[in-house]
Order: C-alpha cells, then sequence, then structure tokens
C-alpha cells in the first residue's frame, strides 16, 4: 500500500540553528499509512528544526489546535469531518492562526516547473519555514522568477556553488538569515537598505557584521545610543548582532543582495517587493508567539511589534502600516553622515521596551544589551 502524504502545521517557533538547513527541508513531509495506530504514531514525529507540529491524530483528538476540515489534504471520514472544529478556532477576526496554516514541502515543490525548481532552490532550503508556508505564492510570482534569473546569471545558484572571489554578497546561504528570527516569534523590525558591500561583512541580517570583521560606523552609532539609554550596556567588540535576531528583532534589508564593492547595485531589482511583502506578513502574524494574559496563551496572529525606521529609506517601508495597532519609531538613520541629526539621543531602545512591556508584560521585552553571539552565532 502506498504512502499517503500529510500535511504538516509548522508552529511559529522553530529551530535557529542554520547547520541542519538541509536536513530540515528533506524531513519537512511526514508520510504517515492507514491506521489509528500509524496516526497515533505520527503524532508524536518531530521535524527537524520545528518546536512542534500538529499531525492528523493532533486534528482529532486536540480541539484547541484542529485545522478547519476545508483544509485538510488528507481524506477523511464523514463522522470525523463532522467532527472538525468551528471556524472560530483557527481565525482570529477573520484571520487564520499561523500555528494553523498547513504546509506540505513536497506538495510545494510538486507545484513548481522545472525552472522554478532551479532557481527556488535556495528559498526551499534556507528560507524559515514559518516564513515559507505564508510567502510560498509571492516566491512563485513573476517579478521574483525575473528577480532570481538575474540573481542566478551573477552567480547567485546553490549553496555549494560559490565563485571566488564573490561577486554578490552575502554567500547564497546566507541571503535569507533574517528569516532564522521565527515569524510568531517577531517582537521587533529593524529596516536596513541593502547589505554591506564589502568582503566578509555582510551575512543576512541589517547592520550585522559577522565576527571578526571591523564594526561598521553605523553599528558604533547603534551601541553608542543603546549606551545613552542603558549606561550598564558594555558595547562588544564585534558586530554580530544575532543574539538580537534570537531575541525576536527581524533585522531585515530592504534589498536582499548587492554587488561586490556597488552599494545600493541591487535595488529596483524585485527585492523591495518581496521584502514589502514581508513586512505585510509581520503586519499580520508577527508576535504571534509573544504570550500574553494569565493563561498565558498567544493568539495565532500578530497584536502589534515595534518598527524601528532610522531614514528616509526606512520610513516608506513603513508608512502603510497601521500606527495604533504597531508602535512605529522613526528617526535619522545611524550612519556617520546623518546620527546627530536626530539618532543618537532618540531613545529608540528603551521605547520599544516600554511599549513591548506594556503589551505584553515583562516577557516581552528585549534585552539590548545582550550581545553575546546566540543561537546562530556561526553566522
Amino acid at each position: 500500500m502506498s504512502a499517503a502524504e500529510e500535511v504538516v502545521y509548522f508552529e511559529d517557533i522553530e529551530s535557529s540553528s542554520r547547520s541542519d538547513a538541509a536536513s530540515r527541508v528533506n524531513s519537512a513531509v511526514v508520510t504517515k499509512t492507514e491506521g489509528a495506530s500509524s496516526q497515533a504514531n505520527a503524532s508524536k514525529t518531530t521535524v527537524t528544526g520545528v518546536k512542534r507540529q500538529l499531525t492528523l491524530a493532533d486534528m482529532f483528538s486536540t480541539p484547541n489546535t484542529q485545522p478547519s476540515s476545508k483544509r485538510l489534504k488528507a481524506s477523511a471520514s464523514s463522522s470525523s469531518l463532522n467532527s472538525s472544529p468551528s471556524r472560530s478556532n483557527t481565525t482570529v477576526f477573520g484571520i487564520q492562526k499561523l500555528n494553523s496554516i498547513p504546509f506540505s514541502m513536497k506538495a510545494f515543490q510538486d507545484s513548481l516547473d522545472e525552472e522554478q525548481t532551479r532557481l527556488l532552490r535556495l528559498e526551499c532550503e534556507f528560507l524559515g519555514k514559518s516564513w515559507l508556508k505564508v510567502l510560498k505564492e509571492e516566491i512563485k510570482q513573476p517579478y521574483f522568477i525575473a528577480l532570481k534569473r538575474f540573481l542566478w546569471n551573477e552567480g547567485v545558484r546553490e549553496p555549494e556553488y560559490l565563485p571566488r572571489p564573490l561577486k554578490v554578497y552575502p554567500s547564497p546561504k546566507d541571503i535569507y538569515s533574517w528569516s532564522e528570527t521565527p515569524l510568531g516569534k517577531v517582537k521587533v523590525v529593524i529596516i536596513g537598505q541593502d547589505p554591506y558591500p564589502g568582503p566578509n561583512q555582510a551575512h543576512g541580517l541589517c547592520f550585522s557584521v559577522r565576527m571578526g570583521v571591523p564594526i561598521p560606523p553605523s553599528l558604533l552609532n547603534i551601541y553608542a545610543e543603546i549606551k545613552n539609554e542603558y549606561p550598564e550596556f558594555i558595547p562588544p567588540k564585534h558586530g554580530n548582532l544575532a543574539a538580537w535576531a534570537s531575541a525576536g528583532v527581524l533585522l531585515l534589508n530592504s534589498s536582499l543582495t548587492v554587488e561586490a564593492r556597488k552599494a545600493n547595485s541591487h535595488s529596483d531589482k524585485g527585492w523591495e517587493r518581496f521584502t514589502d511583502k514581508v513586512i505585510d506578513v509581520v503586519d499580520k502574524w508577527g508576535g504571534a508567539s509573544i504570550k500574553v494574559g494569565l493563561d498565558g496563551q498567544a493568539s495565532g496572529i500578530g497584536r502589534g511589534v515595534v518598527f524601528l525606521a532610522w531614514g528616509a529609506f526606512a520610513e516608506k517601508r513603513v508608512a502603510r502600516l497601521n500606527k495604533n495597532k504597531h508602535l512605529i519609531l522613526k528617526s535619522a538613520h545611524p550612519s556617520p553622515k546623518s546620527a546627530h541629526r536626530g539618532f543618537l539621543g532618540n531613545g529608540h531602545f528603551k521605547a520599544a521596551n516600554d511599549w513591548l512591556e506594556e503589551k505584553y508584560g515583562p516577557d516581552g521585552r528585549v534585552d539590548w544589551c545582550k550581545l553575546e553571539p546566540g543561537l546562530a552565532s556561526d553566522l
């Protein structure tokens, strides 16, 4: 008897380890055989890189987490379908809960044509699954495929394809490092413009550089502002912000690649449209895992996050957002050319934490002073 594919409901908390990225792709699809005992065993299956998932057994045994029967890909008996939960268990104010959205890597890959399969390999391997499941249709759009054709011709191909020296930064496997911050864990979004164009600098997190690389001037000013707001802060001797990423700070550049030594060279190629969509996704689901209330339950949809928009370019990216839902803090850019025109002294880091604590309690705060390499320390 042939095995049937089972839908996986990726939770909004994922592992931040990048060392097993390829194995996550291979293990993202769980198979099942018919029979109650097989379903029971499937409920205990763990997918690499995912903290928790729901299987078909969970759907029929745990009312609070069952998705709508309309979203089941596997067949079920009419009695099972009749026992499915009401729509309210999977939606809040008409928005589907993040951890009730089904995703199957195999089904997604099967939906791709030959060119898409070749061009979207990086996305399948390295775009965090909590993001891929809500962006899977976006990356099939003609504009994104055109962007990937351009990047392919520039040498951005499979992870193992690394021409020396690199023509484009960051390296292919690091383009989506920002997505190591799971969608539902996002508390704060910091928006950059494009990656650093110097050798060994960019690694997929805005304003951040690899360990051992000199700290860029803009980041030195960011450290200076944190010191202004938190006098106990001891600026580290490195510029790796992976600890913030692990703590729920989405470090997102508007363009995710750049030609070596040519700043802003990949603007208007399609990245801005894609990252605008990422911001829309955060608007909808960001913060879903920040527990709130006496029962400590997360609603499964975004309830507001903090956006730090430094400079006119970043301000444009957040102009359309609901200011009643989110805290949107704007100032000059931390670049040495503009930091003294409003970035230094802006108070954004404490303002962000005050808002997060008021909205989500003490656990909602970000420890801006903790900058030892975190779960993504190899970045």
